[in-house]
């Protein structure tokens, strides 16, 4: 946690914060915090800053709040990513909001598997959880929206035209003829499939849709690593 990410509910005043759980473990067996240490916090969706520790119990720490920087700039770029499986999902969460990553699209794909739809990973409180670890790993309090679409052809036909408006557009998958590019300095989207790729169909569909197909060379890729290798590739804020 190289940042406390502070949510509505730990405000019980415009300047102090309680935290209680993982943060305050943290703050306990990792920190070994007490009265008078500051912290890095944040936040979400608001200005960073610091945290000085004001007291401390067995079950909660009260905080003074001084919040009054900028978090980092979010990257210009639509994530369209399969669905992953669900061992590796929590990663891969925390991966993209790690690297700046502020609109995903989880969607389906013939490789993907009924039941990866069925993980609790994709609840709204384990979402918040893992994408609020990501953030605190990077100290940054912008928190990444989460969009699901379990059927690929509606939306790739009805919705991705209009999402790829005015981004270059980009689907990852082995074999193509393009390298993926490099250095780019406007907002992009990349489509990412799943473990083994997405199909021929679903790739002629996202090229009908507006995208470039392009490769990361001979290596197949799993998709936790595939993912920030191809987002760091793009943007040189990821380096």
């Amino acid at each position: 946690m190289n940042l406390a990410l502070l949510f509505e509910e730990d405000f019980v005043a415009p300047d102090r914060v309680r935290l209680r759980g993982r943060r305050l473990d943290h703050l306990k067996t990792v920190l070994k915090a007490g009265t008078g240490h500051r912290i890095p916090a944040g936040r979400v969706n608001g200005l960073m800053g610091h945290g000085e520790v004001l007291s401390m119990t067995e079950t909660e720490a009260e905080l003074l709040v001084t919040l009054d920087q900028q978090p980092p700039a979010p990257l210009p770029l639509t994530l369209i990513l399969a669905m992953p499986r669900p061992k590796m999902f929590r990663r891969v969460l925390q991966t993209c909001a790690s690297l700046g990553v502020k609109d995903l699209w989880l969607i389906n794909s013939y490789k993907v598997e009924k039941s990866f739809w069925q993980t609790p990973w994709l609840t709204e409180d384990h979402l918040r959880e893992n994408l609020a670890l990501g953030l605190e790993q990077a100290k940054d309090t912008l928190m990444p929206q989460v969009h699901i679409r379990k059927l690929f052809k509606p939306f790739v036909e009805d919705e991705l035209p209009t999402l790829l408006g005015g981004k270059r557009a980009l689907v990852a998958h082995p074999g193509m003829a393009a390298p993926c590019p490099t250095h780019l300095n406007e907002p992009a989207a990349l489509c990412i499939g799943p473990e083994g790729g997405f199909t021929d169909y679903e790739v002629g569909k996202l090229e009908e849709a507006g995208c470039q197909s392009v490769h990361l060379g001979p290596r197949i890729l799993r998709v936790e690593t595939a993912v920030p290798v191809l987002i760091s590739r793009l943007f040189d804020a990821c380096l």
